[in-house]
């Protein structure tokens, strides 16, 4: 019997309800296509595409086990911790200091894997924080020194240790979270930033007019914050008794940290974008840029809802 059988009946509904969305995405591309073939949707129709590959591959990652999660989520810290170093300037004479913030990844994720929860927290913030700047020393470059220990620290906490939590909620203890486990943790609060980020961009597109941020984000708008804020309280309110332990009240403030975290998160990216000349961090998702582009909010609503379920629950 595979493991999907085992997974909680809430967590495959949410799943089937995913993949249900993503058709009326693609259906509504089509439509818009065919009637008013002299537009260019060729952006949305990558976002659209984007978003199937995105989609698939973390809810086969989801359901195939949880040791195949973690490595999923390992994977992605990765590609993120490598994005990063290939835009930001690095000395030459930290590129064996770099070799270390790569193996930090697999040691992290180690504890992780073995649950130990005491190492997870302080192994990144604590010990590679005291490390690298003295194997900088070592190597004897001064010059840039500061720089060089403050970016690749930032780098690692912003795609290893924060995006870590995402993997830790996997390996909870189930019986805590009777309605999926820690897989339906991981999906609740992916499902809300992703969802809250999407909510934001429509609020704003069809109702902004007054700037939050116009130095670092000129996009960004008071009705589409509000606007999305409010939809994800509502949508945290409506899914928390089908794949968390958590109340009514307990789910609204949900809503409203995912909210507010996963704006801080993406103007944050893109004022590190901003300070770098760049549009996007990358190329790797046709439509949304880099995978600093795609994380960019989760990176701050991990840490937080990891550490508001865990102590209100673990």
């Amino acid at each position: 019997m595979s493991y999907v059988t085992h997974l909680h009946p809430h967590l495959l509904y949410t799943m089937g309800g995913i993949l249900a969305i993503m058709a009326i995405a693609t259906l509504v591309v089509a439509i818009l296509k065919r009637r008013y073939p002299r537009k260019d949707f060729t952006e949305l129709t990558q976002r659209v595409n984007s978003w199937w590959v995105m989609a698939g591959v973390f809810i086969l990652a989801i359901a195939l086990s949880r040791k195949v999660s973690v490595i999923f989520f390992a994977f992605v810290s990765f590609l993120a911790l490598k994005e990063y170093f290939s835009i930001i300037e690095t000395r030459r004479a930290d590129r064996r200091v770099l070799f270390w913030a790569y193996l930090s990844i697999l040691i992290q994720y180690f504890w992780i894997w073995e649950a130990w929860y005491g190492m997870f927290i302080i192994f990144i913030p604590v010990f590679m924080f005291l490390f690298l700047p003295f194997r900088m020393v070592v190597i004897g470059e001064t010059s840039g020194y500061l720089k060089a220990a403050g970016t690749i620290h930032w780098g690692l906490m912003k795609t290893v240790f924060c995006m870590g939590h995402i993997a830790y909620l996997l390996v909870l203890p189930a019986d805590k979270n009777p309605m999926g486990g820690g897989a339906a943790l991981v999906l609740y609060l992916t499902f809300l930033t992703q969802f809250n980020d999407v909510s934001q961009y429509v609020w704003g597109k069809c109702f902004g007019k007054h700037k939050v941020v116009p130095l670092v984000s000129p996009g960004k708008t008071w009705e589409g914050l509000i606007g999305g804020v409010i939809t994800t309280m509502f949508l945290a309110f409506f899914l928390a008794p089908y794949l968390t332990p958590l109340t009514r009240y307990e789910s609204t403030v949900v809503g409203i940290m995912i909210g507010l975290g996963g704006f801080i998160g993406d103007i944050t990216v893109s004022a590190m974008k901003r300070d770098l000349g760049l549009k996007d961090s990358g190329t790797l998702l046709p439509g949304h840029g880099g995978i600093l582009d795609r994380i960019n909010s989760l990176m701050y609503t991990a840490p937080l809802f990891f550490h508001y379920v865990y102590y209100l629950y673990y």
